[in-house]
C-alpha cells in the first residue's frame, strides 16, 4: 500500500513539474519570438563610420548583381584597408607602442564558418588572410607569427603597412610615451575631434554586415586596433561573438569602439541573441550599450562604445554609448550616413 502511495504522489509531483516547466517554457521570451523572415532580391549592407559609404560602395558592386554577402563583405571593407588616408584600418595604421602596425580581422557566413587573424604584421588585406583561414584551414584564429606565415604561403605580399604620415605621430607620441585613449567622436572628416598625438582617433574599426539577394548573410569586421597600444594586445575585432556575429536565422551585428569592453559582454552575439527573442536592431544595440555601462558606470568619461545590427528583415540599426557615432547604409531604396542615438 505504501509503495501504491509513493508511486501516486511521485506521479502527481511528476506532473506538476512538467505543466510548470511547459509554462515556463512558454512565456520564455526566446519562446514567443518569431524568427523574422528574409527579405529576398533585397539586398542590404550596413557599416560603421562615414567611411562605411565608400566601403559600402564595394559591396553594393557585389549584391546589386546578385554577388553572394560573403564576398560583399571582403571587397568592401578591403577598401578602407588600402587607404593610407585612414589611420585605423590596414595601411596607414597607426603602430603600437613598438612602431610595428599590426592588424586584426574576421569573417563570417550565412553557415555560421567563421575565420580571423590577430596581429598580423605586413599584409595589407587583413580581412582576406581572415577568409582563407576560414576557407582553407581547420581552425578559426591564427595569430602574430602563425598568421603572417599561413598568409605568405598562401600568396598575399608582404609590404611594409607604416606610412610616413603615421610614422611621424608615433615619433611624436614617443617624446612623452603617454597612453590615454579617449572616446572617438567622428566628424566630417573623419577625424576624431582630440587630434593630439596619443589621443589619436583609436576606435575607427570598419565593421560590415550585408544580406544579398537570396536573404543570406554575411559579416566582416577589420582594423589596426588602437594607435600606441602594447605590442601583441587583440581586441575585439577578430573575436567571434565580440567584435562580430551572424547567424542566419536571425541577423548580425558588429562592433566598433573599446575592445575590452566589448569582449567582456560577447557583445555581438548579446545583440544577436537579443534580437532573437524578439528586439529590434536598434534595441539590440541599445541593451548591448546599457550592459556595458552597467558593469562600469563611469565609462562614458572614458571611451566609445558602438554597436550596429541588421536583421533578417532587412531592418537595421544603431546604438552608442557616445554622441557622433554615425553608421552607413546602402540598398537598392538608399545610400545614406546615419547618426545613432546614444546613452549620452
Amino acid at each position: 500500500m505504501s509503495d501504491r502511495r509513493s508511486f501516486l504522489k511521485f506521479s502527481l509531483l511528476s506532473s506538476a513539474l512538467l505543466a510548470s516547466s511547459k509554462t515556463l517554457l512558454a512565456y520564455h521570451p526566446a519562446n514567443k519570438a518569431k524568427l523574422p523572415t528574409a527579405v529576398k532580391d533585397q539586398p542590404i549592407v550596413i557599416s560603421t563610420w562615414d567611411f562605411g559609404r565608400e566601403a559600402n560602395a564595394g559591396a553594393w558592386n557585389v549584391l546589386h548583381t546578385g554577388g553572394r554577402a560573403l564576398d560583399a563583405v571582403e571587397a568592401g571593407v578591403k577598401i578602407p584597408e588600402a587607404d593610407p588616408e585612414n589611420q585605423t584600418v590596414g595601411y596607414g595604421g597607426r603602430p603600437d607602442r613598438d612602431g610595428r602596425v599590426t592588424l586584426d580581422a574576421s569573417i563570417m557566413d550565412e553557415n555560421g564558418r567563421c575565420g580571423s587573424v590577430a596581429c598580423l604584421e605586413n599584409i595589407m588585406h587583413a580581412i582576406s588572410v581572415a577568409r582563407a583561414v576560414m576557407e582553407k584551414t581547420p581552425h578559426v584564429l591564427l595569430a602574430g607569427d602563425g598568421a603572417l606565415q599561413f598568409a605568405l604561403e598562401h600568396g598575399f605580399k608582404k609590404e611594409n603597412l607604416l606610412t610616413p604620415k603615421s610614422e611621424a605621430e608615433w615619433k611624436e607620441w614617443l617624446k612623452e610615451s603617454k597612453y590615454q585613449p579617449v572616446m572617438n567622436v567622428e566628424n566630417k572628416t573623419h577625424r576624431s575631434i582630440d587630434d593630439t598625438p596619443g589621443n589619436s582617433r583609436n576606435h575607427d574599426t570598419i565593421g560590415m554586415l550585408a544580406m544579398d539577394a537570396k536573404g543570406d548573410m554575411s559579416g566582416a569586421c577589420t582594423t589596426s586596433g588602437m594607435a600606441f597600444k602594447m605590442h601583441g594586445r587583440v581586441g575585439d575585432s577578430p573575436i567571434i561573438g565580440a567584435g562580430l556575429f551572424v547567424d542566419n536565422e536571425v541577423g548580425g551585428a558588429t562592433a566598433t569602439g573599446m575592445g575590452e569592453e566589448v569582449i567582456k559582454i560577447v557583445g555581438s552575439h548579446l545583440v544577436v541573441e537579443l534580437m532573437r527573442q524578439g528586439m529590434t536592431p536598434e534595441q539590440a544595440c541599445r541593451a548591448a550599450v546599457e550592459r556595458i555601462n552597467h558593469k562600469n558606470p563611469e565609462a562614458y568619461k572614458n571611451f566609445q562604445i558602438g554597436f550596429i545590427a541588421l536583421n533578417k528583415k532587412g531592418q537595421y540599426g544603431g546604438f552608442a554609448l557616445q554622441k557622433g557615432f554615425s553608421f552607413a547604409v546602402r540598398s537598392g531604396k538608399e545610400e545614406k550616413i546615419y547618426t545613432a542615438k546614444s546613452l549620452y
